[in-house]
């Protein structure tokens, strides 16, 4: 554990929460629309562009005249349609082995516990948008805020507000809903955290609240010995879902029957044991592509070292491939610990590390860098590694100082990310891992949820350049307090501990916003005394309005 919580963190200034803008916050799903049809109202959008484009394609039938000249494509204005994240169900332990890849679950333990915390902005107006927690199935779990009608003009700016739902307690899929406002999408986010102390589940897990899509890269499966891999994928829209797997292994694409025409039903959950396509691959990643109904997917893993609970996480899409990629929140333990721990037989991937998953022919030279609070780290080896195109490739992080971090990978071929940190230094007793994927650059009002209990972490990194962070406070009885402000050096990690309260109210959660220099931010969950361990990055924050060009062509 690390005992000074803001040793070597650049000095923290007060200031008053900005005015919200003109820009419009965006808001939750209308009150008694099922969640389905809040997703389905973005493919009214569609239809209108689609309709649009007829009517142009149509009139371009005509023979041109000789006076004719070419004219740019118009802009469509494309409705913004509400702001819906997944949040994943509980952790769940499969009962006896599945037949092919359908799992069968056992109950849980004793101790397990899965709840949701989530928070929605007010407009520019100071109204909160019609929301609420869901089942996947539309049954209402809570409200947040009724719909609040058509806006009037005030005399003097709104305070900013927020609409929480805080430790909801959950036993299966859940929805956060939020309905847009004024063409702009709502402000919102939200988290589950699973957690327990007894059975071969224990250990803690945690996930953001998924914006579903027709694609999505997820990196750190494993289904070798003593591992358990569970593609969740959930459906939230009203139109079915087809999905299609795209496995990658150590070796090279796995082809796997039974990987593509998963049919995903509206309102529904689909459970795959990897293991059942993929069958010992300590090292594979997933590409899910969605035809119909976009979807979320997260990976329940899980290990069990004879007896001995290895940990539990959850794993989530990361950033599409690119040519850079960046993951923020490792905390890395003693190496000096985890070394005698790792020469141990089956502990082998307990131990901090990277890993690149190059999905084209082409190999990739990647170059990783380090970055902690006081700086740069060199990396054993040098840093420089040739990962092999269409397979997976894995960095070790052993060696490096315990501390705090921000990783970089660079290359000329695009590859996709994510990297690993372990806790526990004794083979004997429980240990836990947490998988923090490749995230976006911070932008401006991401709303960040955090848990509540244990030891909770901001972790923020600016991998090139000096950066400004602003946090501003959400506590669970709805208010947003006072903002501070973070200035992070080019090339360093920096760290705020969550405090358990504010102003006598507890600490829900905070809305994030970076300037300068690229950014990219963690929340890091972690209990004191424990092995637990977990990741969620920042989620990229709500769209506005956007203008889809109408071109030509056939």
């Amino acid at each position: 554990m690390h005992n000074d919580e803001n040793d070597g963190v650049p000095e923290v200034r007060r200031a008053n929460v900005p005015a919200v803008s003109g820009k419009a916050s965006r808001g939750l799903s209308a009150r008694g629309m099922s969640v389905r049809g809040a997703v389905a109202g973005v493919a009214s959008a569609v239809v209108i562009v689609a309709a649009a484009a007829g009517l142009v394609a149509a009139s371009s039938m005509a023979p041109p005249s000789a006076g004719s000249r070419q004219l740019d494509a118009p802009l469509a204005a494309v409705p913004a349609g509400s702001n819906v994240g997944i949040c994943p169900g509980p952790a769940r332990l499969l009962e006896g082995t599945p037949v092919g890849t359908d799992p069968q679950f056992s109950p849980e333990s004793a101790t397990a516990k899965s709840a949701v915390n989530a928070a929605v902005l007010s407009t520019g107006a100071g109204l909160l948008p019609a929301s609420r927690l869901a089942e996947l199935k539309g049954q209402s779990l809570a409200e947040i805020a009724k719909d609040p009608g058509t806006p009037t003009a005030s005399a003097a700016p709104p305070s900013l507000l927020a609409g929480v739902v805080s430790e909801r307690a959950v036993d299966s899929v859940s929805v956060l809903s939020a309905d847009a406002v004024g063409d702009q999408q709502a402000t919102a986010g939200g988290v589950m955290r699973y957690t327990a102390t007894d059975g071969d589940l224990q250990g803690s897990a945690a996930a953001g609240c998924q914006q579903p899509s027709n694609d999505l890269w997820l990196v750190g499966a494993n289904t070798s010995l003593g591992r358990t891999a569970v593609l969740n994928l959930s459906n939230a829209s009203s139109t079915p879902a087809t999905v299609s797997l795209d496995l990658y292994g150590a070796k090279g694409q796995i082809q796997a029957p039974g990987s593509r025409g998963l049919l995903v039903a509206p309102g529904a959950t689909r459970s795959i044991v990897l293991a059942g396509l993929a069958p010992e691959q300590d090292k594979l990643s997933i590409h899910a592509r969605s035809a119909g109904g976009p979807v979320s997917a997260v990976i329940q893993q899980s290990v069990l070292r004879g007896l001995t609970p290895g940990g539990v996480d959850f794993i989530v899409p990361g950033s599409a491939p690119a040519t850079r990629q960046v993951m923020a929140g490792l905390d890395i333990q003693d190496p000096s610990s985890a070394k005698a721990l790792t020469a141990k037989q089956g502990f082998a991937d307990a131990t901090a590390a990277l890993q690149i998953a190059v999905p084209g022919p082409a190999d990739a030279v990647v170059e990783i860098k380090l970055y902690g609070r006081g700086g740069q780290r060199a990396l054993p080896g040098g840093g420089v590694v040739t990962a092999k195109g269409g397979s997976v490739t894995e960095v070790s992080l052993a060696g490096v100082p315990a501390g705090w971090y921000t990783v970089a990978a660079t290359s000329d071929v695009s590859f996709a990310a994510a990297a690993r940190v372990a806790r526990g230094q004794k083979s004997e007793g429980p240990t836990d891992f947490a998988w923090s994927p490749a995230s976006a650059r911070l932008g401006s009002q991401h709303v960040v949820t955090v848990p509540r209990g244990g030891e909770r972490y901001l972790v923020f990194g600016a991998p090139d350049d000096r950066a400004k962070i602003s946090y501003t406070p959400i506590t669970a009885d709805g208010k947003v307090r006072t903002a501070a402000t973070l200035d992070i050096a080019g090339g360093t990690t920096a760290v705020i501990k969550v405090p358990a309260e504010a102003a006598g109210s507890a600490v829900l959660g905070y809305i994030v916003s970076a300037s300068g220099d690229a950014a990219y931010g963690t929340v890091l969950l972690e209990q004191d005394g424990r092995a637990d361990i977990s990741t969620v990055a920042v989620a990229p924050g709500a769209a506005g309005q956007e203008q889809v060009a109408v071109r030509l062509g056939y």
